[in-house]
Order: C-alpha cells, then sequence, then structure tokens
C-alpha cells in the first residue's frame, strides 16, 4: 500500500505522520512532501520525534512535484493550506483523506512552551494516525495478503 502524506513545507506534521504510520506496518510504503518544502526538517520536530525513538536528522523535506506522475493508494492532507492545493496532484490516488493539525511551527513563547506545542501534535498525529491504521489501513493489508 502506497500513502503520501501531504503538508505545505513537509518539515513537521508530515514528516511526524510518515514516521509513524511507516512504524506501524514494514508493508506500508510512505512518503511525505510539501506544496511548498522548507529548507529543513524543523529542529523542535527532530527533538520530539528523538524523545520517541525515531532519528529525523537526515530526513529533508521533499516537493510534491517529485511525486506527480505516481500513483497512490491515499494521499492524507495534514494541514489545512495543504488541503486548499492538494486537488492539482495530477498521480493516480484513490482514496484522498484529510487529517488536519494545526501548525506548532506557529507557536511564539519560551523554548519549552513551543516544544511541549510540538509535543502536543506529534501526541495527536500518532493517536489519529493510529486510529487510521487500525480501522482502515490493517484490514485493507490482511485482506490483501490473505
Amino acid at each position: 500500500m502506497k500513502i503520501l502524506i501531504l503538508c505545505t513545507g513537509n518539515s513537521c506534521r508530515s514528516q511526524m505522520a510518515e514516521v509513524f504510520l511507516q512504524s506501524f506496518d514494514k508493508r506500508l510504503h510512505v512518503v511525505s512532501a510539501g506544496t511548498q518544502p522548507a529548507a529543513k526538517v524543523h529542529p523542535a520536530t527532530v527533538k520530539v520525534m528523538a524523545e520517541k525513538g525515531f532519528d529525523l536528522t537526515r530526513k529533508k523535506p521533499q516537493s510534491v512535484q517529485n511525486f506527480l506522475q505516481q500513483n497512490f493508494d491515499y494521499v492524507i492532507t495534514v494541514c489545512d493550506d495543504a488541503k486548499e492545493t492538494c486537488p492539482w496532484f495530477t498521480g493516480k490516488v484513490k482514496t484522498r483523506l484529510h487529517i488536519g493539525f494545526s501548525d506548532p511551527a506557529l507557536a511564539q513563547g519560551s523554548k519549552e512552551y513551543i516544544l511541549n506545542e510540538f509535543r502536543k501534535t506529534r501526541n495527536l498525529i500518532y493517536t489519529d494516525f493510529k486510529k487510521l491504521y487500525i480501522t482502515s489501513l490493517k484490514p485493507q493489508l490482511e485482506q490483501a495478503f490473505s
């Protein structure tokens, strides 16, 4: 099963979702991209994912342009801006979903406050994508491999 997680900058939410989904089941082929990719993965994303045992230090944001000619079982947008710009995605997509999260990179305040906003987003992404995996993706995989 091939899944594209789409966001604006591909520096936070989509990176988290990609790593979590891939960790749930190695049969999933998960990539993430942005409509306007950032120069690098947000340092707070790297830090809060490391707290959960995931190393994102070598991850780099990618442009959705790299995937336009590919086919996907799912394209999942995780921020409102990507949801608005996603319709121009021209690859063949069986299912489009939107599971939106606020952007923790917009948080303002102390370093600890900002890190806590990234942790909240990370935890929400984990919960929502685990639910998606259990209720939809895993049953489809089990049916396909039975």
